[in-house]
C-alpha cells in the first residue's frame, strides 16, 4: 500500500460521504471538535465541511502546541533570550509569536540577542558542544508528541556532562485540555472530538478513556487524509446516535491501545507533574504539564536563572483564547485578515503552521 493516494480517492470520499448523509439524523445537530491543528489544515486543505451536510458542524480545539502557551511564558523566554553569554534555541514557529507589546523572540534576536532557530533539540545539544562558553537554552515545548525528544536530550546531555545546557520546559498533556475544554462546554452542544494522531502514537488511545465517559463523550482517533477525517466523522456520527462514549481508533496503521511504552518510561524518568500549568484561552488547568525532575535540575533553565515573574498584556481584540476553546470561529475576530494575517500576526493561531485562523486564511475559508 502507498498511503497516499488510496487515501484520497475520490470516489471512496463519495461513497463516505453518502453514507454519512444517510446516517445523520436530521431533526439532530452534530458538532465535533478536532482537537488537533493538523486535523485543522486537512479539513480546509480538502474542503470537508463543504462535503458534510449542514447539520454537521466542525470547531477548532487548541492543538496548536505553539498556540496554547500563554503570553507569559513567551515574555519570559525573551527575557532569558536577552540575557548575557546565552544562546537561546526555539522552534521556526515560535519565534514570531507575539508577546506583550507585540514583542517577539525575533525582534529580540533582531535587536542583539543571539536567538537560533532549531529543528530539532538535538541542534541544541549540538550548540552547547561546540559552545562551552556559552549557555546553550532549549525552548522546550509542545504535547507529548515533542516531549520524548526532548527527554532524550536531557539524559544526554547528563551522559556528557554538559554543564552549559539548559531547558525552558513547556510540555503539557492532552487529556487534561480535553477535560478543561468539556467543563467550559457544558453548555455547549459539543458532541464528541477527532482525537489527536501524533499524540496518541506516543500516550495511546487508552489514554483518553476516563475523560471521554467521565464526561460521556465520544472520540475517534484519526489520521491526517481526507479519507481517515470522512471515515472519524462517520464513526463519530455512529456513536452519537447510538448514545455510546467509546473511544474508538480510525487510525490503526500508527496507533495503538498502549502507545510507545518507552517513549513514556522516559518520560517518567525525567520529568514528572506540575500542580498547574496556565493555557491561553483554558486559564490554569491542574496537573496538565511536566516539569524537570529533581534528579536533573541542573537543566532545568528555572532553576538555573531567575525569571522574572512578568505581567504580561493580551492583545486587544485577539480571539485566540475562545478560537483555542471552540468557543469562537476566526472570522468571528475583528482582528482577522484585516489587521491580522500571515504578514503580520497578532495572535499566535495566526503564527503556527497548525494554528487555526492560519489554516481558515490559507485555504480561503475568510472568504466564505
Amino acid at each position: 500500500m502507498k498511503y497516499i493516494e488510496e487515501f484520497r480517492n475520490g470516489e471512496l470520499a463519495k461513497a463516505i460521504v453518502e453514507k454519512i448523509k444517510k446516517t445523520v439524523d436530521p431533526n439532530r445537530h452534530y458538532q465535533f471538535m478536532e482537537f488537533c491543528g493538523g486535523h485543522t489544515h486537512a479539513i480546509y486543505r480538502y474542503g470537508i465541511p463543504d462535503l458534510l451536510p449542514e447539520n454537521v458542524e466542525l470547531v477548532h480545539g487548541p492543538g496548536c502546541p505553539v498556540c496554547v502557551l500563554p503570553i507569559a511564558k513567551v515574555d519570559q523566554a525573551i527575557a532569558l533570550a536577552q540575557l548575557p553569554n546565552v544562546i537561546f534555541c526555539s522552534y521556526g514557529d515560535m519565534l514570531r509569536v507575539p508577546g506583550s507589546h507585540k514583542n517577539s523572540l525575533l525582534k529580540a534576536k533582531a535587536n542583539g540577542a543571539d536567538v537560533r532557530m532549531v529543528y530539532s533539540v538535538d541542534d541544541a545539544i549540538e550548540l552547547a558542544k561546540n559552545n562551552p562558553n556559552k549557555e546553550v537554552i532549549f525552548f522546550g515545548i509542545g504535547f507529548e508528541t515533542t516531549t520524548p525528544p526532548t527527554v532524550v536530550a536531557i539524559k544526554q546531555a547528563k551522559a556528557m556532562n554538559l554543564k552549559n545546557f539548559s531547558v525552558f520546559c513547556n510540555h503539557v498533556l492532552t487529556p487534561p485540555a480535553l477535560a478543561a475544554i468539556l467543563t467550559l462546554q457544558t453548555k455547549s452542544s459539543l458532541n464528541g472530538f477527532i482525537g489527536p494522531a501524533h499524540v496518541s502514537i506516543i500516550i495511546g488511545s487508552e489514554a483518553y478513556k476516563k475523560v471521554c465517559q467521565q464526561y460521556h463523550k465520544p472520540m475517534v482517533i484519526a489520521g491526517f487524509e481526507p479519507l481517515d477525517v470522512l471515515h472519524t466523522l462517520l464513526m463519530l456520527i455512529q456513536q452519537v446516535n447510538e448514545n455510546r462514549c467509546d473511544v474508538e481508533n480510525q487510525y490503526t496503521r500508527a496507533v495503538t491501545k498502549e502507545g510507545n511504552v518507552i517513549s513514556q518510561q522516559l518520560m517518567y524518568d525525567v520529568l514528572e507533574l506540575r500542580e498547574t500549568f496556565e493555557w491561553r484561552g483554558l486559564g490554569w488547568i491542574p496537573n496538565s504539564a511536566l516539569s524537570i525532575k529533581k534528579e536533573y535540575e541542573r537543566f532545568d533553565a528555572e532553576k538555573k536563572f531567575e525569571i522574572p515573574m512578568i505581567e504580561s498584556e493580551e492583545h486587544q481584540g485577539c480571539e485566540c483564547g475562545a478560537i483555542l476553546c471552540g468557543l469562537k470561529k476566526p472570522c468571528d475576530c475583528k482582528l482577522f485578515e484585516k489587521v491580522c494575517n500571515p504578514e503580520n500576526p497578532v495572535g499566535a493561531c495566526m503564527v503556527s503552521a497548525e494554528g487555526a485562523c492560519a489554516a481558515y486564511y490559507a485555504y480561503g475559508r475568510h472568504k466564505k
